[in-house]
C-alpha cells in the first residue's frame, strides 16, 4: 500500500479563525448523510478499498463497526452502516501512516499542545517506539526489546498493585479475556476501563435492582413498544442506526418522548437513507414530545412521574399498577411508595425546569401504554445522583411490569463497540468471586481477591505515586478522563506509560518518564496467525455476541494483533510463573474461546455458537424469565432521596457533549452540522434568555470558569458564546476540550463516574 501524507493545512493547535455559526437542523440523516459518508470514504480510501470495507461492515460474515455498540437487526440490508460508522472506518483504515522521520522531527514538547484532531490525522502507527527516560523524542524499537523493557519495569515494582492496566471498549472479547488473565496472573485487579467514565452508574444501579448490569430488551422490542422514553442521549450523532429502530416504533403506532436539555436533530425528524421516503420525502417525525429538562433534573422527573402513576392507581384501584407482577417479582414497594408521598412538587419543578402540564402528560402517556422502553446514555450516567436516577427508571418500569415482556424494558445504550463484552470477559476491578474462582480453576493459579482501582482511583494513585506503571489497551485515557490538568500532571509522574494503539492521540504525548507505543491491528484488518486467518467477537448493547472478521490487509508488516501483543507481554513479564499456553492461543483464537467457555457463564458452546450466522444471545434473567439475581431474589424497588443541584446566581449548569463529526475523543472534522457549527470547536451553547440575564450576547468571547468547593477555579479559555435553544439554566461545551472544567473530585455517588453533565460555571467576558 502506498503511503499518503496528511493534509498539511490541518490546524495543529486549537485556533479556529474560520469558525462559522449557523442555525441548528431539524432533521437527521437523509441524502446529505449518504453523500458525506461516501465522499469522505472514497476520497481518503479510494473507491475499491472504500467499497470493500463499507459492504462488509456489520454484515454477518463481516467486521463489527467500532463506532458504537448498537445491536444489529436480524435481517441485514446490503448497506448496514451509518454516517459516523463510515467515518470511523475511514479513520481507522486510512492508507496514511506515521513515517519514521516523524519521531525524529517531532519532540514531545512540540506535540504537547497539538489537538486531538491533528494528532489523529497523522495516520496509522506501524512500528513500536520508545521514549527513554530523559528524552524528548520517541525512537523506533523492536518488539522483543519493547516487551523486555516493559517486563523489566513491571517486575521491578515492589507490588503488582503499583501498576494499572486500562482497557478501551473497542477491545474484542478474546483480547479482553487474555488481558485480564495476564493482569491477574501478574497479581493485581487494577483493571480500570472506559466504562468507569460512562456507564458505571448503569451497572451499579441495575446490579442492585435487577441483578444484571445490562439491557433487558432485544432489538425487536423497539418495533413493538407502545412508548419509548429517550433520556439523556443524542442518537442521531452517537448511535445513528438507533434512529431506524425508533422509526419502527413510530410506524408501528408507538410514541416517543425525548428528555434532554438540548433539542437534537435526530429525535425531531429522521430521513432514513435506505428508504425512498427518507431520500426524497420528508422522512419520519420521531419524538412526539421533547421535555427540555434542566441538566441534572432527571431523578426529580422520574420521581414525579412515578408519584402520578401511584395517584392514578389510587383513583382507579386495580387498573394501573401490575399488582401480580409486583407481588410475585419485586421487593420494597411499600417503602418506595411511602417515600414518594412527601415529594414536593415545587422542588420538582425547580429541579427539572418543566411545567406541571409536561409532567402530567408524560405520566398519562406512561399509564396509557402497555409496553414501555426507557432508554438512556451518558446524559444520565454522568450526574452526581446518576445511580439513584437509574434506580428511579427501574422503579417506574416495575410499577407496570415493564421488565421481562416483549416491547418493554430498561435499555442503556453503550458507546464503545465492545465495552459491555469487556466486562463480561472480566475487565473490571471488582469481578465477583464466582468469576475469579472459575478463572483460577481453569489456569491453576490463585487470582488476587482484593478489589483494584477504577479510572478515577488510578489517577489518584498516579498523583500520589502509588501507581508507577500505566498500561493502556487502546483508548485515550488522558484525553477522556476529567480534570485535564490534574490528569496530565499525574500521568507525567509515572515511571512508565505503555499505549497499545492504532493512531496517535493525547495519551501518546502526555507520558511518564519512560514511554512505549505498541502498534495494533484495527478491527477492519485481516488477522493472519500461524494457523490461518483469525476472527474475534464482540457483545452489543442487547447482550448479542457475534463474530468480527477483518476485510483488508494490515497497514504494515510490523503491526501485531491485540491478542498477539497481550500474549507477548504476558510471556515476557510472567515467564513460567503460570502454566498458560500464550503462544498456542496466539496461533489459534479458538483456544482462547475454549477457555472462555469454561470460565464465563453463557459461553458454554462459544466456538460453535459464535460461528452461527448472526451469533447468539447471552442469557438474561430479567428479560428471559423475570428472575432477578439480587439479595432478595426479586427486583428491588428503591426509595431515593432527591437532592436538586443548587446553582448560585449568575451561574449555569454545563454539560459536555460530542459534536456530530466525533467518536469519543476522536475528532473526524471540525464541523457539527446538526448544531450549525463549522470549522471550529471553541463554542459554548447557552439559552438566549440566560445570555440576556447575564448581560452577554451571542458571539461574545468568554473564559468559562468552573467552581468546586475548596479548590481553585478551572478555566476553559476564549470560547465563543452561541445563543442556542438549550433548557434554561443549562449550557453545553464540547468534550474532551471541556474536561478541563470537571473536577476530579466531582464523581457520581456509588459509581465514582466523573460528573461531566453537571458542572457549575460562570462566564468572564474577554477584553
Amino acid at each position: 500500500m502506498s503511503r499518503r501524507s496528511p493534509d498539511a493545512a490541518l490546524p495543529e493547535h486549537a485556533e479556529y479563525p474560520d469558525l462559522a455559526v449557523g442555525h441548528p437542523k431539524r432533521e437527521a440523516a437523509g441524502a446529505e448523510a449518504v453523500v458525506r459518508s461516501l465522499e469522505a470514504s472514497v476520497r481518503q480510501l479510494g473507491p475499491a478499498r472504500a467499497a470493500r470495507l463499507l459492504l462488509n461492515v456489520n454484515q454477518k460474515d463481516g467486521f463489527d463497526c467500532m463506532s458504537c455498540a448498537w445491536p444489529d437487526p436480524g435481517h441485514r440490508s446490503v448497506v448496514e452502516f451509518c454516517e459516523n460508522g463510515a467515518k470511523a472506518i475511514t479513520w481507522e483504515a486510512t492508507p496514511i501512516t506515521v513515517p519514521r522521520s516523524f519521531w525524529a522531527e517531532r519532540s514531545l514538547s512540540s506535540l504537547a499542545d497539538a489537538t486531538e484532531y491533528w494528532l489523529g490525522q497523522q495516520g496509522r502507527l506501524t512500528e513500536p517506539v520508545h521514549k527513554a527516560a530523559g528524552s524528548d523524542h520517541y525512537e523506533p524499537i523492536g518488539w522483543d526489546e519493547a516487551f523486555a523493557i516493559i517486563a523489566d519495569r513491571l517486575n521491578a515494582l515492589d507490588s503488582p498493585d503499583e501498576a494499572a492496566f486500562y482497557t478501551s471498549g473497542r477491545t474484542a472479547n478474546e483480547t479482553a479475556f487474555l488481558y485480564q488473565l495476564f493482569v491477574r496472573a501478574f497479581g493485581t485487579n487494577n483493571l480500570p476501563d472506559c466504562s468507569n467514565m460512562c456507564h458505571e452508574s448503569t451497572g451499579t444501579a441495575l446490579l442492585e435492582t435487577i441483578g444484571i448490569g445490562k439491557s433487558t430488551i432485544a432489538y425487536d422490542d423497539f418495533g413493538t413498544a407502545d412508548l419509548v422514553i429517550v433520556m439523556g442521549q443524542n442518537p442521531g450523532t452517537n448511535h445513528p442506526r438507533m434512529l431506524t429502530a425508533l422509526e419502527e416504533t413510530k410506524r408501528n403506532g408507538g410514541q416517543i418522548v425525548a428528555v434532554n436539555p438540548l433539542p437534537e436533530a435526530g429525535l425531531v425528524r429522521y430521513r432514513n437513507p435506505q428508504k425512498v421516503r427518507g431520500l426524497v420525502g420528508r422522512g419520519t417525525p420521531l419524538a412526539d414530545r421533547l421535555l427540555q429538562i434542566r441538566s441534572g433534573g432527571d431523578q426529580a422527573l422520574l420521581q414525579a412521574v412515578s408519584k402520578r402513576v401511584l395517584a392514578a392507581e389510587a383513583d382507579a384501584p386495580g387498573t394501573v399498577l401490575d399488582h401480580d407482577f409486583i407481588a410475585a417479582h419485586t421487593h420494597g414497594f411499600e417503602a418506595f411508595a411511602g417515600g414518594l408521598a412527601d415529594l414536593d412538587e415545587g422542588e420538582v419543578l425547580r429541579a427539572t425546569g418543566l411545567t406541571t402540564e409536561e409532567l402530567d402528560d408524560l405520566a398519562a402517556r406512561y399509564v396509557a401504554a402497555d409496553r414501555v422502553i426507557v432508554t438512556w446514555a451518558m446524559g444520565l450516567t454522568q450526574q452526581r445522583k446518576a445511580v439513584d436516577t437509574i434506580k428511579e427508571i427501574v422503579n417506574l418500569l416495575l410499577l407496570r411490569g415493564n421488565i421481562g415482556k416483549p416491547g418493554a424494558g430498561a435499555s442503556p445504550i453503550r458507546g464503545h463497540s465492545n465495552v459491555q463484552g469487556d466486562r463480561t470477559m472480566g475487565v473490571w476491578e471488582k469481578m465477583p468471586e464466582s468469576f475469579l474462582a472459575a478463572l483460577g480453576r481453569e489456569f491453576s493459579f490463585e487470582p488476587p481477591r482484593r478489589h483494584g482501582l477504577d479510572s478515577v482511583e488510578t489517577l489518584r494513585g498516579l498523583q500520589a505515586g502509588r501507581v508507577k506503571v500505566f498500561v493502556a489497551m487502546g483508548g485515550n485515557f488522558v484525553g477522556a478522563i476529567s480534570d485535564t490538568a490534574a490528569a496530565e500532571s499525574a500521568m507525567r509522574g509515572a515511571r512508565l506509560t505503555v499505549q497499545v494503539s492504532t493512531k496517535l492521540n493525547r495519551s501518546h504525548v502526555i507520558t511518564g518518564e519512560e514511554a512505549i507505543i505498541l502498534p495494533a491491528l484495527g478491527r477492519t484488518e485481516v488477522d493472519l496467525q500461524e494457523s490461518g486467518p483469525q476472527f474475534v467477537s464482540v457483545e452489543d448493547s442487547v447482550c448479542a455476541v457475534h463474530a468480527s472478521h477483518g476485510a483488508v490487509p494490515p497497514i504494515g508488516d510490523d503491526v501485531r494483533s491485540e491478542v498477539a501483543i497481550v500474549a507477548g507481554l504476558a510471556r515476557a513479564v510472567l515467564g513460567d510463573r503460570v502454566d498458560v499456553d500464550w503462544e498456542g492461543m496466539t496461533r489459534d483464537y479458538d483456544l482462547i474461546r475454549d477457555h472462555i467457555s469454561r470460565v464465563v457463564p453463557g459461553f458454554q458452546s462459544f466456538n460453535d455458537d459464535v460461528r452461527r450466522k448472526g451469533g447468539f444471545v447471552l442469557p438474561n434473567g430479567p428479560r428471559d424469565s423475570r428472575t432477578f439475581a439480587t439479595a432478595s431474589g426479586r427486583a428491588e424497588f428503591t426509595a431515593t432521596a432527591l437532592e436538586p443541584i443548587e446553582v448560585p446566581p449568575g451561574r449555569l449548569i454545563l454539560q459536555t457533549l460530542r459534536s456530530h463529526d466525533q467518536f469519543n475523543t476522536t475528532i473526524y472534522s471540525l464541523d457539527d452540522r446538526y448544531r450549525g457549527i463549522r470549522k471550529g470547536r471553541d463554542v459554548v451553547f447557552v439559552n438566549p434568555d440566560d445570555l440576556d440575564d447575564l448581560g452577554l450576547a451571542d458571539g461574545d468571547r468568554v473564559d468559562v470558569i468552573s467552581e468546586w468547593p475548596g479548590e481553585p477555579d478551572r478555566v476553559l479559555p476564549d470560547q465563543r458564546l452561541v445563543a442556542y435553544p438549550t433548557a434554561r439554566g443549562s449550557a453545553a461545551a464540547y468534550y474532551p476540550e471541556a474536561n478541563v472544567l470537571v473536577p476530579l473530585g466531582s464523581t457520581a455517588l456509588g459509581s465514582n463516574t466523573p460528573v461531566s453533565k453537571a458542572v457549575i460555571v460562570r462566564f468572564n467576558r474577554r477584553a
